[in-house]
C-alpha cells in the first residue's frame, strides 16, 4: 500500500502539472483547449525525433517545450481569436468545438507521420528507498522536476507584478483592461506557457515510462477532471487535486483494476460538480 501511495504521488505531481495548463487557459478567456494533450504528445514527439538524430537528451528537450509553446500560441493567435469575440455559452461552445477539431488534426498527423513514435527517458540509477520502498531513479526525478515547476509558478503568480496581472484579468477582465492592462496578451503568454507545461508533462511522464503518439486524449481527460476537482483558475487548486487523484488511481488500478479507474476518477470530478461546484480551492 505505501509503495502504490508513493507511485500515486509521482503521478499526480504529473496530473498536478496538467491541470494548471487547463485550468489556467480556462480561467483568462473561459475556453477549455481540447487540444492539450495532443501538444504534450507534440513535444513528446518532437523530443523523441531530436535525440534520434544525436543531439543531447537536455537540448532535446528544450527544443521539445519550445515547440510545444510555440504550437500553443499559434493556437491561440489563429483559432482563438474568434472565440475571444464570442460570450458566454457562445465562447464556450466555439471553443470547444475549435480546440477539439485542433486535437484531431494534431493527432492525425502525429499518427500518420509517427505511428510507433514514443518518448522514454531512461534516466540511470540503482533505486533509491524512499520510506522503505525502493522507487526508479526516474520518478524521483520527475517529482523532483514538478515540485520545482509548481513552486515557480506559485511564485510567479504571487510576487510578480506579471503573475499578479494575470490574476487580475482571471478575476475581472473589464477592470484589469481599465488599469492599464492587455488581456489579449496575458491570454498569449499563458497559453505559451501552458504549452510548456504541457512540454514539462510529457518529459515527466516518460521518465517512468512510454509516452506514445496515442496518449493525447487520454491526458486532454485527466488535465480536465484535475481542472475541475481543483478549481477552475487556482494553481494550487490544481496541484492538490492532482496528488489527490493520482493516490486514487494507483489505489484503484493495484486493488480493484486499470479497467475501472478512469470511472472513479470521472465520478469524483461529477461529485466535485455536485457538492462543491467550484472545486476544492475555487473561487
Amino acid at each position: 500500500m505505501k509503495a502504490a501511495i508513493l507511485d500515486g504521488i509521482v503521478l499526480g505531481l504529473a496530473f498536478g502539472l496538467l491541470g494548471v495548463g487547463m485550468t489556467l487557459v480556462y480561467g483568462l478567456g473561459g475556453v477549455l483547449n481540447l487540444a492539450y494533450g495532443q501538444i504534450a504528445v507534440l513535444g513528446a514527439i518532437v523530443i523523441s525525433v531530436v535525440m534520434e538524430k544525436g543531439v543531447s537528451t537536455l537540448l532535446a528537450v528544450v527544443v521539445g517545450v519550445l515547440a510545444a509553446a510555440g504550437v500553443a500560441v499559434l493556437l491561440d493567435l489563429t483559432l482563438m481569436r474568434p472565440v475571444y469575440r464570442q460570450h458566454g455559452e457562445e465562447r464556450t461552445l466555439m471553443g470547444l468545438l475549435l480546440t477539439l477539431g485542433a486535437a484531431f488534426v494534431i493527432g492525425g498527423l502525429l499518427t500518420w507521420r509517427y505511428p510507433v513514435g514514443a518518448l522514454y527517458i531512461n534516466v540511470s540509477g540503482e533505486p533509491i528507498s524512499i520510506l522503505g520502498v525502493p522507487m526508479a531513479v526516474g520518478s524521483i526525478w520527475a517529482s523532483v522536476i514538478a515540485l520545482a515547476v509548481g513552486v515557480v509558478l506559485l511564485l510567479f503568480f504571487g510576487a510578480t507584478t506579471f503573475g499578479r496581472g494575470v490574476r487580475s484579468v482571471i478575476q475581472d477582465e473589464t477592470g484589469a483592461r481599465l488599469v492599464g492592462i492587455n488581456p489579449s496578451f496575458v491570454r498569449t503568454v499563458i497559453f505559451a506557457l501552458s504549452g510548456a507545461l504541457a512540454g514539462i508533462v510529457a518529459i515527466t511522464h516518460s521518465m517512468s515510462g512510454p509516452l506514445t503518439v496515442n496518449a493525447g486524449f487520454e491526458l486532454t481527460t485527466f488535465a480536465l477532471i484535475v481542472a475541475v476537482v481543483g478549481g477552475l483558475g487556482s494553481v494550487a487548486g490544481a496541484f492538490l487535486a492532482g496528488v489527490l487523484l493520482g493516490i486514487v488511481n494507483t489505489l484503484s488500478a493495484h486493488y480493484i483494476g486499470q479497467y475501472i479507474t478512469s470511472v472513479i476518477l470521472l465520478g469524483a470530478a461529477a461529485l466535485t460538480i455536485l457538492i462543491r461546484p467550484r472545486g476544492l480551492l475555487g473561487r
